[in-house]
């Protein structure tokens, strides 16, 4: 009796296992996979700065170079990548440096979003510091020392990474 189940429950698995791999292995004429953690070269499609940016804004970035799949190229150069403020500070009295970070979300390629990871954080030059000092040496007019504000201009680079193993066509 238990070498009927046994048998039972080995060929189960056989089929199981041949099943999966047959699901892994398939990838459909034309397609690729463009894998999880690949690097994406990105750069702001326009200035965004901490003096003027809200929280939950909408910044809009480009592919700066073509995305590749060995030689085969999945998404072109130029296409549009999208992130949203995620934390904003201005820049304010006592020299405090303003903040601004971001949250990627995606890169568009034809009808497909590809989810991207990774954030971009800066904060501006803090002058805590020279302001203490001004305030020492000139009293309260040193409290008027501010901060500067996070400025980045259209074209600066960033890298994100792809979030998820994803299928994609190979571009024309």
């Amino acid at each position: 009796m238990f070498q009927h189940t046994g048998s039972r429950v080995a060929s189960f698995a056989v089929f199981i296992l041949g099943v999966s791999g047959n699901l892994l292995s398939q990838q459909t004429p034309g397609t690729v996979i463009l894998k999880e953690g690949t690097d994406v070269k990105l750069k702001f499609a326009e200035d965004v700065s901490s003096k003027t940016a809200t929280l939950d804004d909408p910044v809009t970035l480009s592919l700066d170079e073509d995305l590749k799949v060995g030689d085969v190229v999945v998404v072109k150069a130029g296409a549009k990548a999208y992130a949203i403020v995620s934390n904003t500070k201005k820049a304010g009295m006592m020299g405090k440096g303003g903040e601004l970070n971001i949250r990627l979300d995606y890169l568009k390629a034809d009808s497909v979003k590809i989810k991207l990871r990774g954030t971009k954080a800066r904060q501006g030059e803090d002058k805590t510091t020279s302001a203490i000092v001004l305030t020492v040496l000139l009293g309260p007019v040193g409290l008027i020392k501010h901060g500067k504000d996070i400025e980045v201009k259209t074209g600066t680079p960033l890298t994100a990474f792809i979030a998820d193993d994803t299928s994609l066509p190979s571009a024309p």
